[in-house]
């Protein structure tokens, strides 16, 4: 455990504008707290609290260190310390009062202590990169599906000779052919109008989709640096690809592959009957790395070139 190994561990807790800080002995006893501003300077404050209350062998346990804690991580990593990542804690419906930052860090410094397989926070650099674009290109998705299904609403309302003219198209022609829709100035208020908001829609429709592709080749060309091997994988993509490498993020995160698979909810496990001799897989601990692999997974059951036992093997863990 970490307590074996260090003299002192700092817990911080984070947010937008403040950081609660707590030295904690190996013990799990509270040495001194304080509190600093969440920019530069007060990073440097919270450094030199932590060399006066733990100045031989420390550790920090950060909440959120890819979130409101990212800035503070990147400093202490800097200037060489030590720093894990504890996770936030599940809050009850009704707190009842008890709850406040300071015992949020006195929370998450002994909680590092206690825990057997500390987690190291993500990297920076590259795999930050690919993480902005991976966000950015899922919300220009989300966003052109939601366009997508109001297009599909507007046509079911049009009036008739309009609904007739668009729902034998497919869904692409149907994109098409309202974005290039006209104004029809003899046409009542109602059909104007209908014709603008169809246009309007699937032109946002194309402009998100555009958008998702430039991502795509951004992030396509950022693999081809990093990890071009990860490309030639049957069944793997720029986007499956992007997000394994930012799960995994650098070498060392993860202690072993059977580490990593059950972070991504495909590592087996034996399944609760003991009459049973199928084996289930473990929760994933991140969605988004679940999806990567389930999507690799899929289209290789898929694929044409992929072996028979492949496939049955493949078939068995979609029973479990």
């Amino acid at each position: 455990m970490l307590a074996e190994h260090v003299d002192g561990v700092i817990g911080v807790d984070t947010h937008r504008d403040t950081l609660a800080a707590a030295a904690i002995s190996p013990i799990g006893a509270v040495l001194e707290t304080t509190d600093a501003p969440a920019h530069t300077r007060g990073y440097q404050r919270l450094l030199a609290f932590a060399r006066q209350h733990v100045p031989g062998r420390r550790c920090w346990a950060l909440e959120g260190t890819g979130s409101y804690g990212a800035g503070l991580a990147a400093f202490l990593e800097d200037a060489g310390e030590r720093v894990v990542e504890v996770c936030r804690p599940k809050r009850p419906p009704v707190r009842g009062g008890r709850k406040t930052d300071m015992l949020d860090a006195i929370r998450a410094a002994r909680e590092a202590l206690a825990t057997e397989h500390v987690i190291q926070p993500r990297s920076r650099g590259e795999r930050e990169a690919m993480r902005v674009l991976l966000a950015t290109r899922q919300g220009a998705v989300h966003a052109s599906t939601a366009a997508i299904n109001q297009l599909k609403a507007l046509i079911v309302s049009a009036p008739d000779d309009l609904r007739a003219e668009l729902r034998r198209l497919s869904r692409p022609q149907q994109v098409t052919r309202c974005a290039g829709l006209r104004d029809r100035l003899a046409l009542s208020a109602e059909h104007r109008m209908t014709i603008r908001a169809l246009r309007s829609t699937a032109q946002r429709i194309r402009h998100l989709q555009a958008e998702a592709r430039e991502l795509e080749n951004e992030l396509l060309q950022l693999i081809r640096q990093q990890a071009p091997e990860l490309l030639e994988l049957l069944g793997v993509g720029p986007i499956t690809a992007a997000q394994i490498l930012v799960s995994w993020s650098h070498p060392g995160r993860f202690r072993s592959e059977a580490a990593f698979a059950s972070f991504a909810g495909v590592a087996p496990i034996p399944v609760s009957s003991p009459a049973a001799s199928a084996r289930a897989r473990a929760p994933a601990t991140r969605s988004d790395a679940s999806s990567a692999t389930s999507a690799a997974k899929s289209s290789r059951s898929s694929n044409e070139g992929t072996s028979r036992p492949s496939k049955s093997y493949l078939k068995r863990l979609d029973t479990t």
